[in-house]
């Protein structure tokens, strides 16, 4: 099993990053996918949900408006937009997919947010 986060890096505040996670070795289409976030200090929280069909999302209240969860079911990917940026979102954020039985994280990628 493999996801692999990619498309951190450095941005400016009120900037714009789009994050890819890359899965393979499951049946993605059966997973839940979601992103997540750990700054420096602090507890890894969740950012956004997706539902293994796409239909549904969910997101913590502070990325809503700001946020959007997708995903490709054909490419076994899912995406993270996250727009106007604030230095508050620098994180490693990390992929996850939840099936019935079985939990995945991937590596993590770093979003630093400074100017």
């Amino acid at each position: 099993v493999q996801l692999v986060e990619s498309g951190g890096g450095l941005v400016q505040p009120g900037g714009s990053l789009r994050l890819s996670c890359a899965a393979s070795g499951f049946t993605f289409r059966r997973a839940d996918m979601s992103w997540y976030r750990q700054a420096p200090g602090k507890e890894r929280e969740l950012v956004a949900v997706i539902s293994s069909g796409g239909g549904s999302t969910y997101y913590a209240d502070s990325k809503k408006g700001r946020f959007t969860i997708s995903r490709d079911n054909a490419k076994n990917t899912v995406y993270l937009e996250m727009n106007s940026l604030k230095p508050e979102d620098t994180a490693v954020y990390y992929c996850n997919a939840n099936l019935p039985h079985s939990n995945y994280w991937g590596q993590g990628t770093q979003i630093t947010v400074s100017s």
